[in-house]
């Protein structure tokens, strides 16, 4: 990025800006129970990492699946319909699966970050406009206006919505076209090193790697943020 300042800061969605409210768990336990399958929370959450296994499997067997609303709502169907199933619940196992999916379709079940309202506030004193690009479904806009969003955020793009997923580098490039700013003078803030930090770069994107759990291994040449509050330090140390 060359001196001056950014023209664009785009962000990543997921274990970047939100998180599940109240937690995965709790809301899979939460509509079980409505549906007369009352199972133990503990029970529920001691098989998320197989839930997450899944994911992980099927994202590295073919993450294409993002560009297709039709492809990303049947792996989510997968993940908790083998949720179910593990629980003793097979009859409804796909039909409560889709429960879930379509729960997380709803502002009411995420939570922004404490510090992603005033990390925007203050790009847009900067004069700096802030995008979102995120392998999410077609909802994603309506999810991000829910949270309040609508009045810091000048661009929304889902990989669903355009048919392009991270890292590709036509979708940051698409993201840039529909802001006019130039990649070269813009940056991306995400969590996932392959989606985010590869793809930011081979569009010509500074890329920012947060680690809110502060589990990733630094990455070389990477610059790390632990919350959006370190945002504006990096911004100024690249200029």
């Amino acid at each position: 990025m060359s001196r001056g300042g950014p023209q664009a800061v785009f962000f990543d969605v997921g274990n970047t800006l939100v998180y599940p409210y109240p937690s995965v768990s709790h809301v899979c336990e939460e509509i079980l129970r409505d549906a007369g399958y009352t199972r133990d929370l503990d029970a529920i959450e001691s098989l998320m990492p197989l839930v997450d296994q899944y994911y992980e499997d099927r994202y590295r067997d073919d993450d294409a699946f993002w560009t297709s609303e039709e492809e990303t709502s049947g792996v989510w169907v997968g993940m908790y319909s083998l949720l179910c199933r593990r629980l003793g619940i097979e009859d409804r196992a796909e039909e409560l699966a889709m429960a879930v999916y379509d729960a997380f379709g709803s502002a009411g079940r995420w939570r922004a970050w404490d510090d992603v309202r005033p990390a925007f506030e203050r790009l847009r004193d900067r004069g700096v406009p802030v995008g979102v690009i995120s392998n999410w479904d077609r909802r994603l806009p309506g999810l991000l206006d829910g949270l309040g969003f609508a009045d810091v955020v000048q661009v929304v793009i889902s990989s669903a919505e355009v048919g392009l997923r991270k890292p590709d580098p036509r979708i940051f490039e698409l993201a840039c076209a529909r802001l006019g700013v130039d990649a070269a003078r813009s940056v991306h803030v995400g969590d996932h090193v392959y989606a985010d930090v590869l793809g930011a770069r081979a569009a010509g994107l500074a890329p920012v790697l947060i680690d809110r759990p502060g589990l990733t291994p630094t990455q070389t040449g990477v610059p790390m943020i632990r919350t959006l509050d370190d945002l504006d330090r990096v911004l100024d140390e690249r200029g």
